[in-house]
């Protein structure tokens, strides 16, 4: 007999197994899910709202497939939950703002009714910065508090996917979907002690979801091991008619190679950003702990640097985004911008003031980093690099929050398209999680996930401590 603390602890993964082989009910899962989400997120504040009812219904159906031999795969009976910028039909979406919502009702993101008819069950949304957009200041004026890193709630979860990360992190989702536009999927992972996979632009459908930046929003999971990701991407993936951008190749089951060899894999290894941009000692430890693994699994690995810094992508990142918030929200901003908090305000605000020259001639430059970053994957099978450089900050301290994120290495892949992946790898000296990002050529998700899991696998057989199998439990503080 399982125990609760058992129960939230498990991996999707473990869970579906379990539940495959009727060791575990959907129900008896979903409601350790509801009452750990009661308790926990007094302290954590993940979710904006949850339907506990709409849960129950679905993990009735889902123990009846079950209890028939008709489940419909692993996600079948699995609690998730979503950013609060995807719409859900019959669950309200406000992107945690005070603006009101216009949106129709019936609408629902294309990513959460596949995941419905694969099974899995929406637990409710999830925190997140105001219209999942943001500068990386973090003001405490919004209608809802921010949410806190379950490994120390005095510390920050990392955004925009904020509740999206903190909900895996502590136990109240066995997996969370967020949006990425300058690594909003992978910073909030990393700064939880979560996987976050970006996967390539245009793989996932973004039809049903509040756009950002369209030129740079990707929708990703976030997970607690790299297999759980595989899962859920291998249930997302697939062209979508109502998403002008969705990408038609069929795309290469990742789940069923992930245990599968590395040998003579080619990693170039980005140890230092730039000049300015010096990783955390526990960070360097990390990249040099992840670089040793991938040796010992048969990798060639190869010390290079990026063609320009993360801080000069994230400057022709910019304007671009900037441009397009604006342009996608005016509306919004010239009528209800009293009730927008701060940080929003100001995104719009520069957005307004950008003439259109400094977004062509953005445009312009990034056609040429892209096409020099996607040589690098010519050369290269998979990029080994920090995507943190320091563990999350205390969340009183705005300058570190702020730091935290404009001096990320999210902006890169962002810009560029391609697939990336935050992966957790060990504990700093304050016991907050420290991480390391992979990233891969276009469509090569399969790779990517493939040399995460490696690295992954790796770090159990040689003891390391990771936050993947060293869950939390009950959040601290130290306030």
């Amino acid at each position: 007999m399982m125990t609760p603390s058992d129960l939230s602890s498990l991996s999707l993964t473990e869970a579906a197994r379990l539940i495959a082989t009727r060791r575990l009910s959907s129900g008896e899962l979903t409601e350790r899910m509801l009452a750990r989400l009661t308790v926990v997120d007094a302290e954590v504040h993940a979710y904006l709202r949850h339907d506990a009812e709409a849960a129950r219904r679905a993990a009735a159906a889902a123990d009846e497939r079950a209890s028939q031999g008709t489940l419909r795969g692993p996600l079948d009976g699995i609690p998730f939950a979503v950013k609060d910028n995807f719409y859900t039909a019959g669950l309200p979406t406000t992107a945690a703002s005070r603006v009101p919502q216009r949106h129709d009702p019936d609408l629902q993101a294309t990513l959460v009714t596949r995941l419905q008819a694969a099974g899995a069950i929406l637990l409710g949304k999830l925190n997140t910065w105001e219209y999942g957009t943001g500068t990386g200041a973090v003001y405490d004026d919004l209608a809802v508090p921010p949410a806190r890193n379950p490994w120390n709630t005095a510390h920050y979860t990392g955004g925009s996917s904020s509740g999206s990360a903190a909900s895996v992190a502590a136990g109240t989702a066995l997996f969370s979907l967020g949006t990425d536009t300058g690594g909003s999927v992978r910073l909030p992972a990393a700064a939880c002690g979560v996987v976050g996979f970006k996967p390539t632009f245009g793989r996932l459908s973004r039809h049903g979801i509040m756009p950002n930046c369209w030129s740079f929003d990707t929708p990703g999971p976030l997970t607690r091991s790299v297999a759980d990701a595989a899962l859920v991407y291998d249930a997302l993936v697939g062209h979508d008619p109502a998403d002008p951008v969705s990408l038609t190749a069929a795309a290469t089951p990742t789940a069923p190679q992930l245990e599968q060899p590395i040998t003579g894999l080619r990693v170039g290894l980005i140890s230092q950003l730039s000049a300015e941009l010096v990783p955390h000692p526990s960070i360097q430890a990390a990249l040099e702990q992840a670089a040793e693994l991938f040796r010992r699994a048969g990798a060639e690995v190869v010390d290079i640097a990026l063609p320009i810094a993360p801080a000069e992508y994230r400057a022709i990142n910019l304007p671009i985004n900037r441009s397009e918030s604006f342009s996608i929200h005016e509306q919004d901003y010239l009528q209800h911008r009293h009730l927008m908090g701060r940080s929003l305000r100001e995104k719009l605000e520069c957005g307004f003031y950008l003439r259109a020259a400094d977004y062509l001639a953005a445009l312009r430059l990034r056609r040429q980093i892209v096409a020099r970053t996607d040589e690098l994957f010519r050369q290269f099978d998979i990029l080994l690099l920090p995507i943190i450089l320091a563990p999350a900050p205390r969340l009183d301290d705005a300058a570190a929050v702020e730091a935290f994120t404009t001096r990320s290495a999210g902006s890169p892949f962002s810009l560029t398209g391609h697939p990336a992946l935050s992966l957790p790898l060990g504990l700093a000296a304050n016991g907050l999680p420290v991480a390391v990002q992979l990233a891969a050529g276009y469509c090569r998700e399969d790779l990517l996930l493939r040399a995460a899991r490696t690295l992954e696998r790796g770090a159990t057989a040689a003891g390391m401590t990771s936050p993947i199998f060293a869950y939390p439990g009950v959040p601290q503080h130290d306030r």
